[in-house]
């Protein structure tokens, strides 16, 4: 069974930062720099490993104003889609921002994945922007109090 951690150490960090990249900007010739920000040690970056300990699923919740958590790079290897390891990780982040005391959780869900967000109570908001001119965003949000 696949248990989800939080990564801790820079290794750990940098293989998440791989998947990232491998999912969510590879393909669209983006670079790896563009799968990471300034707020990596602020926030929480929770990831599941194979039995190999290669990192095959991921996710980020950080911390915004007003008690407001934002869930940001969520990504799982394609060969292990389809498996339950994207609701693992939100699940498991959804409890960070209760042991946080987080009023709720938005997140910019591509357009592909906005059946999986509003399959784990999350509600859409608004359309929002398009992603290099190619993805379309929508704002989610879920009450997690």
């Amino acid at each position: 069974m696949y248990s989800v951690k939080i990564a801790t150490t820079n290794q750990q960090l940098n293989s998440i930062l791989k998947l990232r990249y491998e999912v969510l900007r590879k393909p669209w010739s983006q670079t790896i720099d563009s799968a990471t920000d300034q707020l990596e040690e602020k926030s929480i970056n929770a990831f599941i490993q194979n039995n190999k300990g290669v990192v095959i699923a991921c996710g980020r919740l950080q911390e915004n104003e007003n008690k407001i958590g934002q869930i940001r790079f969520m990504a799982v290897d394609q060969n292990y889609q389809g498996k339950g390891l994207g609701k693992l990780i939100i699940t498991y982040l959804e409890e960070k921002a209760k042991e946080l005391k987080l009023n709720k959780i938005q997140l910019q869900a591509r357009e592909n994945a906005v059946s999986f967000y509003k399959n784990n109570g999350y509600v859409m908001i608004e359309k929002t922007f398009l992603l290099w001119d190619q993805i379309q965003h929508f704002l989610m949000e879920k009450n997690v109090i």
